[in-house]
């Protein structure tokens, strides 16, 4: 089938914005400006750059993406206020190509929250749609949790919207309810009964609350939808976003029944799921659809004979299409830089010159203690949190323990570079680790999850530890890779605090509260 424009279906990426939203999932400033980067060398056509009024931090990130994105439409989020819309165009109008993204929930539970009648909330909605277009030609709405809005009123205020001048009319399913058939018949609907809804785009958001996230978009888009709005990894908040990978690569694979394309480069998409998780210290599951760890590996006998005999019995797309390498050749201590930068490049990671000096004298390091280095290990020595710029970092660590008495940590740390020591006891070393990282460091936060598992094979494997931390409501996530159990549990718990100071930067007073956080 000849592809048109007709079939074309743009691709909305909010991992900045709605992925965010995640509990722990705070990117700093400099992680946002790198994710942006490598969304729009991907092809995303719209980068959802953050909540300008969120925060200075959230603006700030915005304004700073804007100025710098090549191609990508950078768009930033406002609830349905005037002084919201300002603020953001503040932020966007920097971008080659701005975009203004406005919203209120229509909802019967949604209206109840600014407590306005169905009229109130109409003239609202009327009001700061056509303010945003007078700011800016590139305008998009959404009924928050359109889902489970009453149709008749539904219809009006898209309506509206679209009179207003808004381009973009996005449908969200706020809290994941819908269905299908239901997604699908809701976008055709939409089209064929409001006055005007031919000559804007429509878009879906999903959550994935029931599962089914990705089969909510898909259906949409055979409603009518031509924009899917998604995330890396489906990060997002509860059970996740659309994730990006599953639509563009389901309409790449099933083309024959899914005659839509996209603009993406999805050779593009490992390296970018794996960056992604490692800024947002939520770790992809192993049996996640494309860019799981088992997503290309086959343990039955039955399938891998298969898979020597014919790669398509049992895998309907190729490794390479989303840019995962099937090389594995093991670097150890004898392999240079120059072989260093050539493996990274093949797994997706080009790095600056610093940043590969950085990571070589760390693999030197590895190399020394670990007879093979794995591909994973090397992406782990890259992912792994750093302490560029940190308030704390971790000099060296000891620490005796067995089945004699109380396990004991003697810990010395830089806080905001000055050099202290601390020697704690406690039940087993990493609960003395931390409780010398304490000392050193006194906090209320409470650790909520601590995570290890193995990179690679073996009793030399490196391991990734997680750490999530809770205070007053924040939530923040580190994650670090070692050898050495108890070192990375330690990075992992400082580097959890480290994100937790940004995250305080973040909610300072002139910082308003967000109700409507979740457009999603």
């Amino acid at each position: 089938m000849t592809q048109t424009d007709k079939d074309r279906v743009v691709i909305f990426d909010t991992t900045l914005r709605d992925g965010e939203q995640s509990p722990g999932a705070t990117m700093t400033h400099a992680e946002k400006l790198e994710i942006a980067g490598l969304l729009d060398e991907m092809g995303v056509d719209i980068i959802e750059a953050g909540f300008p009024i969120a925060s200075e931090g959230d603006f700030n990130a915005v304004s700073e993406i804007a100025r710098n994105t090549q191609t990508s439409v950078i768009c930033g989020l406002a609830r349905a206020q005037i002084k919201d819309i300002d603020r953001c165009w503040e932020a966007v109008q920097h971008a080659r190509r701005p975009r203004i993204h406005t919203f209120i929930g229509t909802s019967p539970l949604h209206r109840a929250i600014p407590n306005l009648t169905q009229d109130e909330m109409a003239d609202r909605i009327h009001e700061t749609v056509t303010h945003a277009r007078n700011l800016c030609d590139n305008v998009q709405w959404s009924p928050m949790d359109a889902t489970r809005t009453e149709w008749d009123y539904l219809c009006r205020v898209v309506e509206i919207a679209i009179k207003a001048g808004a381009t973009t009319i996005n449908i969200p399913d706020t809290v994941g309810y819908t269905a299908p058939v239901e997604s699908s018949d809701l976008i055709r609907r939409l089209i064929e009964q409001v006055p005007g809804a031919d000559e804007v785009v429509f878009a879906t958001h999903c959550h994935n609350d029931l599962g089914m996230a990705t089969a909510n978009s898909l259906a949409a888009v055979a409603g009518g939808a031509r924009q899917i709005e998604c995330t890396i990894n489906g990060l997002g908040e509860r059970a996740g976003n659309t994730a990006l990978e599953e639509v563009v690569m389901a309409m790449k694979v099933r083309s024959d029944i899914m005659p839509w394309h996209t603009g993406i480069d999805t050779t593009k998409i490992m390296n970018l799921s794996r960056r992604v998780a490692a800024v947002s210290g939520f770790n992809v599951q192993f049996n996640k659809a494309i860019v799981g760890k088992n997503a290309f590996a086959h343990e039955s006998g039955i399938h891998q004979d298969g898979m020597l005999k014919n790669a398509e019995t049992f895998e309907i797309m190729r490794p390479e299409d989303v840019g995962l390498t099937e090389t594995n050749i093991v670097m150890g201590k004898h392999s240079g830089r120059a072989a260093l930068r050539s493996k990274l490049k093949d797994l997706g990671y080009e790095l600056a010159d610093n940043q590969l000096n950085d990571v070589f004298v760390r693999f030197k390091e590895l190399a020394d203690r670990k007879k093979e280095v794995y591909d994973d290990d090397l992406i782990a020595l890259v992912t792994a949190g750093d302490s560029e710029n940190a308030h704390l970092v971790i000099k060296s660590l000891a620490v005796a323990c067995g089945t004699g008495g109380p396990a004991e940590a003697t810990l010395v740390m830089t806080v905001d570079g000055v050099e202290a020591s601390a020697t704690q006891t406690g039940d087993g070393p990493v609960d003395a680790t931390f409780k010398a990282v304490r000392e050193l460091h006194p906090n209320a936060a409470r650790l909520s999850l601590y995570q290890v598992h193995a990179v690679t094979e073996g009793t030399d494997a490196q391991a990734t530890v997680s750490v999530r931390l809770e205070e007053d409501g924040r939530i923040a996530t580190g994650q670090s890779a070692d050898t050495d159990t108890v070192v990375a549990s330690a990075k992992a718990y400082v580097h959890a605090l480290n994100r937790l100071m940004v995250r305080r930067g973040k909610t300072g007073t002139d910082t308003p509260e967000i109700s409507y956080k979740d457009v999603s």
